[in-house]
């Protein structure tokens, strides 16, 4: 940390680490531009249009708490309405947005005979809420209970069986919000991360020693902001290829690569507004695991420098029904998202998994 002018300025290392970044490879090929998609879908194997018969997808728009949240619905092929399909809620990464990772793996899911919502969260992505990109644990649990209003609601959505995927960021707030609401029957995580564990410590403990002026410096920015002036925000940076390639972890050299270049989209970003911090520092997605009664499948790559937060979150799922711990081997945090050979060695998990615990 330096000071200047009275000023807490972090380093471009603090910086880094703030990130809530995530993985990529050197090798890999460049996503669809966004702007040739209609629906600006950048993963592989994207819907381009509906097709009769087929998976199809539909942008939706509802209020949750008077915000307006951007959705995305994929029905599965020869969808009916008036048939009842088994429903699955995806939360995107933190920076992502629906229309990366979090829609692969919905759209591979309707693939399989599920409705899926992909929603982006409140202040971030095509969602409303200002001032925008506010990070905050509530709001991001309260987005996953509001796609599970949503989508139970939906033409066809058979209520009562209805599974959460969380991924990365959103894996966290996944488990935190099936601790307490049990509208969820099943739960699985890809590449879960602990946000609150990391903002407060940093990523792997690199970043104990400065706890508390980090929380001043997040205390600082809500008073500017109460007091009317310009809000600050973390993790808002622009860096060259050599500044990435001497990033200290995986998770954020392939993270900058995933977010920045091959699946890049316009609405998202690593940038979360510093007052944030004040309720993110304070929370722990691990904190009474030992609610979430439901079956519990949780995914990660055995290379992923992130996989401690996985180990960490499943031993503390004490009364988790018929709880499973798969690693994704060979792969990195970030490869999980994208790299075919490892996306579906998790939906043949996951197929297996909803298919036994929502029938």
């Amino acid at each position: 940390m330096q000071k200047n002018g009275g000023k807490i300025m972090l380093n471009l290392k603090a910086i880094f680490l703030l990130l809530a970044a995530t993985i990529i490879s050197p090798e890999a090929a460049i996503a669809a531009d966004y702007k040739l998609n209609q629906f600006t879908l950048v993963y592989e194997g994207a819907i381009s249009k509906n097709v009769k018969g087929k998976v199809n997808i539909h942008p939706v728009t509802y209020k949750l708490n008077g915000t307006a949240i951007s959705a995305n619905v994929y029905t599965p092929a020869d969808y009916s309405p008036s048939s009842k399909y088994p429903a699955v809620v995806v939360a995107h990464p933190n920076g992502g947005v629906k229309e990366q990772v979090a829609g692969l793996f919905a759209q591979r899911l309707a693939e399989q005979g599920y409705i899926t919502i992909a929603a982006d969260a409140a202040y971030q992505g095509a969602s409303g809420g200002l001032p925008r990109n506010v990070d905050k644990p509530a709001n991001r649990i309260e987005d996953i209970r509001g796609m599970a209003d949503f989508i139970t609601q939906y033409a066809g959505v058979d209520a009562g069986r209805l599974g959460l995927l969380g991924i990365c960021g959103g894996g966290g707030y996944s488990l935190s919000a099936a601790q307490t609401d049990k509208r969820f029957k099943t739960i699985a995580t890809l590449s879960m991360f602990n946000s609150g564990l990391v903002r407060r410590n940093g990523y792997m403990d690199s970043q104990l020693s400065t706890i508390q002026e980090r929380l001043q410096q997040a205390s600082d920015a809500r008073a500017q902001e109460a007091a009317g002036g310009a809000v600050i925000y973390a993790a808002d940076t622009k860096l060259t290829d050599e500044q990435i390639a001497k990033l200290p972890f995986d998770l954020y050299r392939q993270g900058f690569e995933y977010y920045w270049k091959t699946h890049a989209h316009p609405n998202s970003t690593f940038r979360y507004t510093m007052s944030s911090l004040l309720d993110l520092m304070n929370f722990d997605a691990t904190n009474n695991m030992d609610l979430i009664n439901q079956p519990l499948l949780m995914m990660a790559g055995s290379n992923a420098d992130s996989l401690y937060m996985t180990q960490d979150a499943f031993k503390k799922a004490v009364n988790a029904k018929n709880k499973e711990l798969f690693l994704i081997d060979g792969a990195t945090h970030i490869e999980t998202y994208w790299k075919p050979q490892y996306v579906n060695q998790s939906m043949e998990k996951l197929i297996q998994f909803f298919g036994n615990t929502l029938k």
